[in-house]
C-alpha cells in the first residue's frame, strides 16, 4: 500500500506541474516517489502495475479535457465519452508502466540517476509514434532560464533528462544511498556555462494575427458563411490599416471551425485576394484543400500581396478523433464536420515571403519537436502556428498547448507567430517568451512585431540526437544490470 501511495503521489505531482496548476518547481522531484516505490518492489509485474496505475491517474488529471471533446464535439455523450477516454488513459499509461518496470532494475545500481533519466527520455519520445503525444516533462521548464539553455542543443528532451536526473537523485537520498548519490547533480551545475537565452530584442517587422472567435457549434447557411468571411476580411483590413507603427508584412488567419475553401470558393478567394492587395501584405490562412481523389486536407495557404496563392502546406500529423477516427474506435465521430477522414499531407513546405522564407505548422503538430524543427532546417526564418483550440472548451489545454509552442520557438531560436480561433493568440520570440497576446474568447486582431532569424541551432540541424543517445544509454544500462544481476 505504501508503494501504491508513493506511485500516486508522483502522478499528483506531475499533474500539478503542468497547467492548470503550473507549480513548475514540482518537475525536478515529481518522479522521486514513484522511483522510491520501484526500488522497493522486487517483482517487475507489480512495478508495471503500480506505474501503470500512476500513469492512468496522470492522463486523467492532465488531459481530462479529452472527455469533453469526445462527449460534446464528438457526439458520444457523457457516458460513452468517459468510457472512450478511460480506454485512452489506460492505453497511454502503458508508457509509464514500462518505465516503472525497467526503472526498478536500474534503481539498484550506483549509476541509477543518469540511467533512469535516459530511460525516461527514451520512453517519453515514443508517445508520438505510438499514437498521441502531449506535454513532455521538459515543458515544465519553459520559464526556467538555466534549464532552458539546453533546448537549442538537445530539444525539450534534454530538459526532461535534467528533471528526471534530479528526481532520481532525490529518490536515492530518500532511500539513504549515501552522499555520493548527490555527485550526479554536478553536471546540472554546468548548465550555467551554456549560452544564455537571447535577450528580448526590439522587433523590425510587423504582423497582424486575427482571432475571429467563430463558434464551434455554428450551423452554417450560405448567408451566415458569407457574412463570416466578409467580417473576417473586414476585421483584418481595419487592423492592418489602423494598427500602430509599421504596416504588417503578413496577416494571419487561424484554423477555424468554418467552411473556408480558398481553392474551391471563388467568393472567399476574392475576399482574401482583395484583402492582400488593399493591405499590401501577405495573407496566411487556414483552409480545406483536396487531394486529387477528393479527400479533404487541413491546409495553410499563403497568398501574395498581389493576390493568388504562393504556396500551400497540407497538415502531415493529424489529430486522432479530431481529423480521423483511429482503429478500433470506428463507432465514435470525429470532431471535424468534413465528410470522411482527412488525408495527411506528405511534405514539409517552406514558402518564400518578401525575400525571406517562412514555415507554417498546424495545431497539434506543435507537439512534435523533430517535425517542427524541419521547417527551420529547411530555411524558414520565422514560423507560424495556426490553430483552433476552441475544441478544448475553457480547460487548461489552451495553456498546455501554448507551452509546447513556446518550447518549439526556444529549440529552434525562431519567432513563432500564433493565430488561433478564440485563444491563445500570441507572438513568441526566439527564446520562447510570450511578447504579446490577445485575451482569449474575444474577437480581435493583434498588431505585433517579430524578427527573421537565419542562424540554425544544433537541435535544428541534427534533430533528436539526444533522445536517440538516451535510448542507447538506457538499453546499455539495462543490459549491464541484467548481466550483473
Amino acid at each position: 500500500m505504501l508503494n501504491l501511495l508513493l506511485a500516486l503521489v508522483s502522478a499528483a505531482l506531475l499533474i500539478f506541474t503542468f497547467p492548470k496548476f503550473s507549480v513548475v518547481w514540482f518537475a525536478p522531484v515529481a518522479l522521486a516517489p514513484l522511483l522510491v516505490a520501484m526500488a522497493r518492489e522486487p517483482g517487475w509485474k507489480r512495478r508495471f502495475l503500480l506505474s501503470w496505475g500512476a500513469g492512468v491517474v496522470y492522463w486523467f488529471g492532465v488531459c481530462h479535457w479529452i472527455e469533453f471533446v469526445l462527449a460534446f464535439h464528438g457526439g458520444l455523450g457523457e457516458a460513452a465519452g468517459w468510457a472512450v477516454f478511460t480506454l485512452f488513459a489506460m492505453a497511454k499509461a502503458v508508457h509509464m508502466g514500462v518505465f516503472g518496470a525497467l526503472a526498478g532494475v536500474l534503481m539498484r545500481r550506483w549509476w541509477a540517476p543518469p540511467a533512469v533519466a535516459a530511460l525516461w527520455v527514451a520512453v517519453e519520445v515514443t508517445h508520438g509514434p505510438l499514437g498521441f503525444a502531449w506535454l513532455a516533462l521538459g515543458n515544465a521548464g519553459i520559464d526556467m532560464g538555466i534549464p532552458m539553455r539546453l533546448a537549442p542543443f538537445t530539444g525539450v528532451y534534454g530538459v526532461s533528462f535534467v528533471f528526471a536526473l534530479m528526481g532520481t537523485v532525490v529518490a536515492g537520498v530518500a532511500l539513504r544511498r549515501g552522499r555520493r548519490e548527490m555527485l550526479w547533480l554536478a553536471p546540472v551545475l554546468l548548465l550555467g556555462l551554456l549560452p544564455e537565452l537571447p535577450p528580448a530584442e526590439p522587433t523590425k517587422e510587423a504582423a497582424l494575427l486575427v482571432q475571429p472567435k467563430i463558434s464551434e457549434t455554428e450551423e452554417w447557411t450560405p448567408a451566415s458563411a458569407d457574412a463570416m468571411k466578409r467580417r473576417q476580411a473586414m476585421v483584418s483590413l481595419r487592423g492592418a490599416l489602423t494598427g500602430p507603427g509599421r504596416p504588417p508584412a503578413v496577416i494571419v488567419w487561424p484554423e477555424v471551425p468554418a467552411p473556408l475553401y480558398y481553392f474551391d470558393d471563388t467568393v472567399l478567394r476574392g475576399y482574401v485576394d482583395d484583402l492582400a492587395r488593399a493591405a499590401k501584405a501577405y495573407v496566411l490562412l487556414g483552409t480545406v484543400a483536396r487531394t486529387t481523389s477528393g479527400a479533404p486536407l487541413n491546409s495553410a495557404a499563403l497568398v501574395a500581396p498581389s493576390g493568388g496563392a504562393v504556396s500551400r502546406y497540407d497538415k502531415v500529423n493529424l489529430v486522432p478523433f479530431g481529423e480521423f477516427v483511429p482503429w478500433p474506435f470506428g463507432f465514435a465521430n470525429k470532431i471535424s464536420t468534413e465528410v470522411g477522414d482527412f488525408a495527411a499531407g506528405e511534405e514539409v513546405v517552406v514558402s518564400p515571403m518578401g525575400g525571406h522564407k517562412v514555415g507554417t505548422f498546424i495545431c497539434y503538430e506543435s507537439v512534435f519537436p523533430n517535425f517542427v524543427r524541419r521547417f527551420a532546417a529547411g530555411g524558414a526564418e520565422v514560423l507560424f502556428n495556426i490553430s483552433n483550440d476552441g475544441w478544448f472548451g475553457q480547460s487548461a489545454a489552451r495553456r498546455q498547448h501554448l507551452s509546447m509552442v513556446r518550447m518549439r520557438a526556444a529549440e529552434n531560436r525562431r519567432w513563432i507567430l500564433r493565430a488561433t480561433n478564440d485563444g491563445i493568440t500570441a507572438a513568441i520570440d526566439s527564446a520562447g517568451r510570450v511578447r504579446e497576446m490577445l485575451a482569449p474568447n474575444e474577437e480581435g486582431a493583434l498588431h505585433t512585431g517579430f524578427n527573421y532569424v537565419a542562424a540554425q541551432t544544433l537541435y535544428t540541424r541534427t534533430g533528436d540526437w539526444f533522445a536517440w543517445l538516451c535510448g542507447v544509454i538506457a538499453l546499455a544500462a539495462l543490459v549491464m544490470a541484467r548481466v550483473r544481476g
